[in-house]
């Protein structure tokens, strides 16, 4: 019998990003952008191990995903894999790791039982990607960081079962917010971050019957609230089949089956 994927937010925001993913065989993270230690913590919280991982996948060099690489990477025997670009811009923030594997944007491979399709998103880093992790038969979506959601990205994530979308901020909240004004155009440029309205007029072109889950996330702690990106999505989701929530900084999300 085929076992559930199942999917852990450990956290998300402009502190730190990662991602638990597992189908029972094979356990990643997507980004590790918390110390170590906390990722620890996080994964114990939901009665899970760093030594159940095979490995650590990097969407993009910024801080906020890859500070905890390196140690967990060392500390547990962990490949690293990331494209050439990303882990040359990241080299000097990670260290030493166990080994680094290449993985080439718009090119699906395997990694153990699951199957990893990285694409390409418009954010300001050197190659960042979103990721759909499928096994089973199931398939999870991630697309954070990317400031316009493409013909591409629209094409990837169209008939996932889970997604987990960058719902970054209110565009009132960011225009009156304290920001300096180049960090404003920097958030709201096509190489920046989504906000919640880009959001839901993304989900309303990708929702389908099977979309089981969405996450939102990527909040600006700053420029938005879970209340006011879920309440700007809601009307794209229907929820007789899609449950909606909103990841957040401070705590782990609920660990999520796919069946």
């Amino acid at each position: 019998m085929d076992h559930p994927l199942s999917v852990c937010v450990l956290a998300s925001g402009s502190r730190g990003n990662a991602v638990y993913i597992s189908d029972g065989t094979t356990a990643i993270l997507i980004d590790a952008g918390l110390s170590g230690i906390e990722i620890e913590r996080r994964l114990s919280c939901r009665g899970l191990s760093p030594r159940m991982l095979s490995a650590i996948v990097v969407t993009h060099e910024h801080a906020d995903h890859i500070q905890g690489v390196g140690v967990l990477s060392r500390r547990y025997g962990l490949p690293v894999y990331s494209s050439a670009r990303t882990m040359q811009a990241a080299d000097r923030f990670v260290g030493k790791v166990c080994e680094c594997i290449p993985f080439e944007t718009g090119r699906e491979w395997v990694l153990g039982s699951l199957a990893m399709r990285p694409f390409a998103l418009a954010h300001d880093a050197e190659d960042p990607s979103g990721m759909v992790v499928s096994a089973n038969g199931k398939k999870i979506g991630i697309a954070t960081d990317m400031g316009t959601a493409t013909a591409l990205v629209k094409e990837h994530l169209k008939d996932c079962h889970l997604l987990i979308l960058e719902a970054n901020h209110d565009p009132r909240m960011l225009e009156e917010g304290p920001y300096p004004w180049p960090v404003k155009q920097r958030i709201q440029s096509r190489c920046g971050h989504l906000s919640n309205e880009q959001t839901r007029n993304l989900l309303k072109e990708i929702r389908h019957k099977k979309l089981a889950h969405v996450v939102l996330a990527h909040l600006s702690e700053t420029n938005n609230t879970p209340q006011k990106a879920l309440g700007a999505v809601a009307s794209a989701v229907d929820t007789r089949y899609t449950r909606l929530e909103a990841a957040v900084q401070d705590r782990c999300g609920e660990l999520i089956w796919i069946r």
